[in-house]
């Protein structure tokens, strides 16, 4: 830092120099700060290696001096104005352009030659450099620099053109031609996701350069060439129209109105579409320019409040958390709106009484409207929390609704709102119940959101409610699901705040036999009193329960994890606890003497479950009672497992003792033991025992945690009451210690370290001189014992050192910021020295080299440490390198695992599936300035390892460290001022590499060619080409090395495509690569015996003559591709001579002559001059006897279809066709057969198949039974399945088609149709449910809605039912893509034209199928089948109703595996149906019968009693439930509800449903 701001105080002074007076600055000077000098080489090498330092201050002052040299070199050479002549300039503009985006430090150097010399000096070197910043908007760590640069860019560029134009209609049209067209097309056509950040950094910036451009914008996304959809998961012109405009509100630029254009822009049925539009982003959009507005206290009209009552319901139900966040942040400004214009207009209204009258009659309508707004949405958000209902549309309720208690006010005043009388009690119990939830959000906010409620909404004031809600509470607390205790918790929490709770909890301690001694509050008591009681009253009661609990585990281990496992109670004591602020307590005697308790509590339950998690194999371990009769078995094992839990785990393997004696085998005590105690049975398995035993403990480790953090300490010179003696505190942190250093089970310790990190939190905050020096003497001696290798040590030895890396890890990171970080510094010297190989190091003295790895891999891991690691990355990298040449395995393990974190610390978190991603990687002078130690010791090692590489010696010797040091080097690359003088230059390593290509092991070799790569600047690519060349053999011997010419083929290989990718450019006339080329093709040939070596030379060839615009010149590739032809017309796949292709690398070889052949034949026949060649090459690839060859093939020409017409697809003719046909009847190969089908599916929806099975022609029926079966028998290869569905429903369709009267009658209709139904269920892989999807909306105006039924209308309705599963399903694609049926459906049957979100949808499609009914002439046999959709399939299953409900109690599982779909409420679709058929008997009372009246009566008189049967069955086994099932018994009282709610619906149905019976 210092460097950089001196270097730049310097330039400053330089300059200054410069710009006073030239005579006063000697010659000499101006010519060592001009262009070109040695000084300013010197300094731009210190810029390009600064300019992405992790400090902001010195990448700040590297642009800083990058801006005064541009200004030095303006100074020193005057001549030239205009920078296009400036050679220097320019060359420096087109190196900078020529860098990767990814580089931050290029958009700072950019923004400084744009603000000295203007946008269009850059925008004529690179045209499209809009466009290129633009599509960097997806990525969030790059979009602020890349919108910095843009908005320089543009305001330069219309200084500029204003400058030069004469009027700015003449200038304007340029301008918007370079940046306003770029940015439409992006948002059109790109995916949501690559322009996620153009709305908060780009556009507002445009508007606020140019107002008058958002009429531009709207005016050409009207237009009918760009008015379109865009491609998928991209927002269209109407999505990219909604963004302009609500950046265009968000900066004042427009307004809401009352007419029928929005802002005088838009139609507002254009806004009604977008608001449910199938895009998540499209409808944050449209609901931001709802609700965003340039001023707070604008009113809202009655077009807005109109506008979210149509977006709220079917949005609320959203999946994804980015969307709902989006959402109620749009919400709460809306709301704030609301809030600040009331007050406005309630201000307006006191104070101005003799205004307009006109004008306060308009306020006051305002006013009520607002009212009702209000109140509709608390009860539309009420109405949702039903039971059944899905987690996000709970998630969303809650949210909003705890919004309108913040903005407005639930409390029972009267206000404008009164918010207070909407909450039924029926409601306030709703939100009670979601107390049940299985997701914690939920539960934390119905708690919060029902202490708002009025008091007598929750009815909790009532004794007997408190008593069943508390003795629900309680019994919660002792569950063996884990997640009980935390609805427990948070009853509690509700129960702390009512006055009546102390005798309600005295009754309780009654029924339970325990002496419960607290006081009850007195009459006039503050609120803050009644908490504080009720609190030390509550965790008094669990205290008690607890400590009886643990003596009772004392004993039995078994009986405590199956029937009151610890952790409940101590979680909701945990609970109660962080609810009190200390501040305010004044029970302090009290609370002394129970902490005391507590602790000591604490430290009995953790001596009672330590034994387990400190085991060696935790998971298996049942510690028995001492008078079980599989006691001896067990204590056997115990005492086998013992000696483990020592420190030569690493050292010396035990084996367990295998001498059988009389005792039991251990294997005779794997069955599930079993305690008997009076009339109570338990079952207890290990899973239950071990999770009874780890979450103990973190709950132990949360409560001490809470109580040293939170209560205040005891001080003799603090005049403040403390409750927890330092005795105590240091008590608490040994016994962390204990169980960091000494537990294996990672859930034990990893929620151990949570807690110890609050309590040195605490101790470095804490006023006394004795608790702020624990952490640095906890941390010497913790090291002094890694230090020994002492093997009766007790720390914990495993192969990641269990706890000891968190310990060490919060003791160094507690230390204050503003310290010196000594203990750091300190402990990583000593951890480095132990890391480090020593030479007097035994094998069996490795336990501190593996100790020290593991806690510097969990150091550099650290952020709370940041820069402060940095100076130590080097040393550990040492570590970490050197440390694979151990011969322990544990330390080579360790090494690993730190060598992982050091790559991610450096080079960043991998941004992208690409390994090598250009992203991860930095220059090799920024990255060798940053750790000048590793230059040496890398070189020195890929040297040794390098010398290690014998091919020829016929011994594979493979350096242990070398793959580490490839790995490294290919994540760097030539900095652009990088020169072969330069001291810290890449030069050096680039024949290490080459070298390093040469190895035995195959691996290495493709390391070594991923490495070379970006060590080779692009201009330099030719010339090392044709170096590595020309190594080569130019004929066979017996000295040819393999090895070496594989790879070195890798090399040239690897080299050539990043040219192609990076360059765009061929290689320059005269590279004699291709010569060199044509001068060793003997590798291609039978003379080379090495496969290997033959594919790679062919893949070689391929980079360069298989493309349309090749590397090399027109006749250089022309002769080679003549030579390639030769040689593929002759070789082993095209003369049938397979037998002499066997080995390694046949396979490799096989499938580089097919891409040859495919590229000769169906990707650039034309070039390879060979189009009479085609049908002989498709042949013999498509009837090769390896499977690879034929998929490779297939894939091709699938790909070819994709992307061409198929009339224009040359291929194409009898001969492939009838290879495909013979292919799909007979390939067994499963990924083999589905491409093929593929490759049909493209060809049938354009042209009719023939299919032949050599001289028989099939017939259709047959074809679709053939199919039939396939797809049934497919289900284990989803992609087969999947293929197999889409093309026999493509020839169905076709058969309805074309020839509807042969369909009548065919066997294979119903099995087509059960089929897609099948693939529709919820259990179905997600790629054969959007196989189905596309199915059944490409069917829809063809099968599903036309007027002759062509399937019959059961099979009809049964596809429809299935198209609504899918728009049920819980992934979110698979919805997405069912909703798209809406695109098919004529305009005169739906209003609405595009893709909408699934809840619309399926909306939609009842009201679709309803209209179809009556167009059928259906209504009748539509409105029973809707009818039987509404009663549900659970008949079926009725009579094992009772079997499943008694099994309830007998068996309780540890982990209940509830509903699969999250997403999916069947209480909302029941009720959607129960709506459609309640406006469908109005249709049918006015029809006169489509059904006979005694087929009509007998049907409505069978579904009523199924009905009638099936409510009184659930209400009474709903009446059996225990009280508050909700609580005890959540997913049975959900199915009983859900049941019974659907045979009142159907009742009700059939009731005002006249049928005409």
């Amino acid at each position: 830092m210092v460097v950089a701001r001196v270097l730049t105080l310097w330039s400053s002074a330089a300059l200054d120099c410069l710009q006073e007076e030239t005579s006063l600055c000697p010659p000499s000077l101006q010519v060592s700060l001009g262009a070109g000098s040695e000084l300013q080489r010197h300094l731009l090498e210190h810029i390009y290696s600064h300019w992405e330092h992790p400090l902001d201050g010195v990448r700040h002052q590297t642009r800083s001096l990058f801006r005064n040299l541009l200004l030095l070199h303006r100074c020193t050479d005057r001549t030239i104005r205009d920078p296009a002549e400036d050679p220097y300039i320019t060359e420096l503009t087109s190196n900078l352009l020529s860098l990767e985006w990814h580089l931050r430090g290029k958009y700072g150097s950019l923004g400084c030659l744009v603000e000295l010399y203007g946008a269009r000096f850059l925008l004529e070197i690179q045209p499209q450099l809009p466009s290129d910043l633009l599509s960097l908007m997806g990525d969030q760590t790059l979009a602020p620099y890349a919108s910095d640069l843009l908005e320089k860019l543009f305001l330069s560029h219309k200084e500029q053109l204003e400058a030069s134009a004469s009027s700015s209609e003449d200038w304007m049209e340029s301008w918007h031609q370079t940046w306003v067209t770029p940015l439409l097309n992006v948002l059109c056509l790109t995916k949501l996701d690559q322009t996620t950040y153009i709305l908060d950094y780009f556009l507002p910036k445009l508007l606020r350069c140019s107002p008058s451009s958002l009429a531009h914008m709207v005016q050409v996304l009207q237009d009918p060439p760009l008015c379109r959809a865009g491609p998928s998961g991209s927002r269209g012109a109407r999505g990219a129209l909604i963004t302009c405009l609500r950046a265009a509100r968000s900066q004042g630029l427009m307004a809401s109105t009352e007419e029928g254009l929005w802002g005088g822009l838009v139609p507002v049925s254009l806004l009604h579409q977008v608001l449910i539009h199938k895009h998540d982003q499209v409808r944050m959009d449209a609901l931001g320019l709802v609700c965003e507005s340039h001023r707070s206290t604008e009113v809202l009209t009655s077009q807005e409040m109109d506008l979210i009552r149509h977006f709220l319901p079917p949005n609320l139900n959203i999946q994804s958390a980015g969307v709902r966040q989006q959402t109620v942040s749009l919400m709460k400004k809306l709301l704030c709106r609301v809030r600040d214009s009331t007050q406005l207009l309630q201000k307006r209204l006191i104070q101005d009484r003799d205004q307009d009258q006109d004008q306060r009659d308009r306020d006051q309508q305002t006013l009520h409207r607002y009212r009702e707004f209000v109140r509709w949405l608390c009860e539309k958000l009420l109405e949702v929390l039903l039971p059944g209902s899905s987690f996000s549309k709970c998630l969303m309720s809650l949210k909003l609704l705890n919004l309108l208690g913040q903005i407005f006010t639930f409390s029972a005043e009267p206000d404008v709102f009164a918010l207070g009388e909407m909450v039924t009690p029926a409601h306030a119990q709703n939100i009670f119940y979601c107390v049940a939830s299985n997701f914690l959000e939920v539960k934390q906010l119905a708690t919060l959101l029902l202490q708002q409620l009025p008091p007598s909404a929750d009815g909790l004031q009532d004794p007997d409610r408190m008593y069943r809600v508390l003795h629900t509470a309680l019994d919660l607390s002792t569950s063996t699901k884990p997640f009980d205790s935390v609805t427990a918790a948070h009853l509690f929490n509700l129960l702390l705040h009512q006055s009546e709770l102390i005798p309600v909890l005295l009754r309780c301690a009654q029924d339970q036999g325990l002496d419960l001694q607290v006081s009850t509050p007195p009459d006039p008591a503050s609120k803050e009193l009644v908490f504080e009681l009720n609190s030390l009253a509550v965790v008094r009661f669990l205290l008690l329960c607890l400590q009886s609990e643990v003596f009772r585990a004392e004993s039995s281990l078994l009986q405590a994890a199956a029937s009151f496992p610890l952790y409940g109670r101590t979680h909701c004591i945990t609970a109660v606890l962080q609810s009190l602020s200390p501040e305010s307590l004044r029970q302090t005697e009290r609370w002394r003497l129970l902490v005391s308790e507590l602790v000591s509590v604490c430290y009995r339950i953790s001596a009672v479950v330590s034994p387990v998690v400190q085991s060696t194999s935790p998971e298996g371990l049942i510690p028995m009672d001492a008078d079980s009769e599989a006691s001896s078995s067990l204590q056997k094992i115990l005492q086998e497992i013992q000696p483990r839990d020592t420190n030569d785990f690493f050292s010396s393997a035990r084996e367990l003792d295998t001498h059988q004696g009389d005792d039991l085998s251990p294997f005779q005590t794997t069955h599930t033991p079993s305690i008997s105690t009076g009339s109570e049975a338990y079952r207890v398995t290990a899973q239950m025992v071990l999770v009874c035993c780890w979450r103990s403990m973190k709950e132990v480790s949360m409560l001490l945690a809470q109580l040293v953090q939170n209560l205040p300490v005891i001080q003799t010179t603090s005049t403040q009451a403390g409750l927890i003696t330092e005795e105590q505190v240091e008590g608490v942190g040994l016994y962390f210690r204990q169980q960091l250093l000494q537990s294996r089970h990672r859930g034990a310790f990893e929620l151990a370290s949570v807690g110890f990190v609050r309590l040195t939190d605490m101790l470095c905050r804490s006023g006394s001189g004795t608790l702020q020096q624990l952490p640095a003497r906890w941390l010497s001696e913790v090291l002094a014992e890694v230090k020994s290798s002492d093997p009766s040590s007790k720390l914990c030895a495993t192969r990641r050192s269990a706890g000891i890396p968190f310990y060490i890890q919060a003791l160094l990171s507690s230390e204050p910021k503003s310290s010196s970080c000594s203990l750091l510094k300190k402990t990583m010297k000593e951890l480095i020295a132990l890391a480090l190989p020593s030479a007097d190091r035994t094998a069996g003295c490795t336990v501190p080299q593996v100790h020290a790895l593991n806690v510097l891999r969990a150091l550099y891991r650290d952020t709370r440490l940041g820069e402060n690691i940095v100076p130590f990355v080097a040393d550990g990298m040492q570590a970490a390198v050197l440390g694979f040449t151990s011969p322990v395995w544990a330390v080579r393990n360790s090494s690993t695992l730190l060598f992982s974190t050091l790559i991610t610390r450096i080079f960043g978190v991998k941004k992208g599936k690409d390994e090598h991603s250009k992203k991860n990687r930095m220059t090799g002078r920024e990255f060798f300035t940053r750790f000048p130690a590793l230059y040496p010791f890398l070189l020195q090692q890929l040297e040794e390892a390098a010398a290690s590489v014998e091919s020829d010696s016929g011994h594979v010797k493979l350096h242990p460290s070398l793959f580490l040091l490839l790995l490294v080097l290919s994540r760097l690359y030539p900095s652009p001022m990088d020169g072969s003088s330069s001291p810290l230059g890449l030069a050096p390593f680039v024949p290490l590499i080459i070298r390093c290509g040469s190895s035995a092991v195959y691996r290495t070799r493709e390391m070594a060619a991923q490495a070379l790569v970006p060590f080779v600047l692009l201009t330099q690519v030719p010339s090392v080409v044709l170096s590595l060349l020309q190594e080569l053999p130019p004929e066979p011997g017996p000295k040819v090395q393999q090895n070496h010419i594989h790879g070195t083929l890798l090399q040239v290989l690897f080299l050539l495509r990043s040219f192609q990718t990076d360059s765009h450019r061929p290689l320059p006339a005269g590279s004699g690569i291709g010569e060199a080329l044509l001068q060793r093709m003997w590798l291609t040939s039978r003379q080379n015996n090495c496969l290997v070596t033959r594919g790679a030379f062919l893949d070689v060839l391929m980079c360069l003559c298989g493309s349309k615009i090749s590397l090399l010149e027109d006749a250089e590739v022309s002769s080679l591709r003549q030579k390639a032809l030769l040689v593929l017309m002759s070789s082993e796949l095209l003369t049938s001579d397979l037998s002499a292709v066997s080995g390694p690398g046949s396979t490799q070889y096989l499938l580089s002559l097919a891409q040859m052949a495919l590229s000769a034949s169906v990707q650039i026949p034309e070039l390879w001059q060979s189009s009479q060649l085609t049908n002989q090459l498709l042949e013999h690839l498509l009837r090769a006897p390896h499977y690879e060859v034929r998929e490779v093939a297939v894939e091709s020409l699938l790909r070819s279809l994709k992307e061409e017409d198929l009339m224009r697809t040359q291929w194409l003719d009898q001969s492939t066709m009838s290879n495909l046909i013979h292919l799909a009847l007979h390939e067994k190969h499963p990924q083999c057969l589905a491409k093929v089908l593929q490759v049909l599916c493209e060809i049938c929806s354009s042209s009719k198949l023939q299919w032949r099975d050599g001289s028989r022609i099939l017939s259709q029926k047959e074809v679709l039974l053939h199919l039939l079966t396939m797809a049934q028998n497919s289900a284990h290869s989803v992609e087969l399945h999947s293929a197999a569905l889409l093309l026999v429903s493509q020839l169905m369709v076709e058969m309805v088609t074309s020839e509807p009267q042969a369909v009548i009658g065919m066997a294979c209709l119903p099995q087509w149709v059960e089929l897609l139904c099948s693939c529709c269920a919820e259990g179905q892989p997600v790629q054969v449910k959007l196989m189905a999807a596309e199915v059944l909306v490409s069917s829809i105006p063809t099968l599903l809605m036309s007027s002759d039924l062509p399937l019959g209308l059961s099979a009809t309705v049964s596809l429809w039912k299935s198209l609504f599963t899918l728009l049920q399903d819980e992934d979110q694609d698979v919805r997405d893509a069912a909703s798209d049926f809406i695109c098919n459906v004529p305009a005169h049957l739906l209003s609405t034209d595009v893709s909408v979100c699934p809840p619309a949808a399926l909306d939609f499609g009842v009201e679709l199928l309803c209209r179809l009914f009556e167009l059928w002439g259906q209504q009748a046999a539509g409105a029973l089948a809707l009818t039987q959709w509404l009663l549900g399939d659970e008949d079926a299953n009725e009579h094992e109703e009772p079997a499943a409900a008694s099994s309830l109690d007998e068996e309780d599982f540890l982990f209940e595996k509830g509903d699969l779909n999250l997403w999916a409420e069947p209480l909302q679709w029941v009720k959607l149906l129960h709506r459609h058929l309640s406006h469908l008997k109005m249709d049918l009372k006015q029809e006169s019968g489509t059904m006979e009246p005694e087929q009509v009566c007998f049907v409505r008189t069978q579904a009523q009693t199924k009905a009638q049967t099936k409510a009184l069955r659930s209400q009474q086994a709903l009446d059996r439930l225990p009280a508050l099932p909700q609580f005890s018994c959540t997913m049975e009282h959900a199915r009983l509800t859900l049941q019974n709610h659907r045979a009142r619906l159907v009742l009700d149905v059939l009731e005002k449903l006249n049928l005409g019976s």
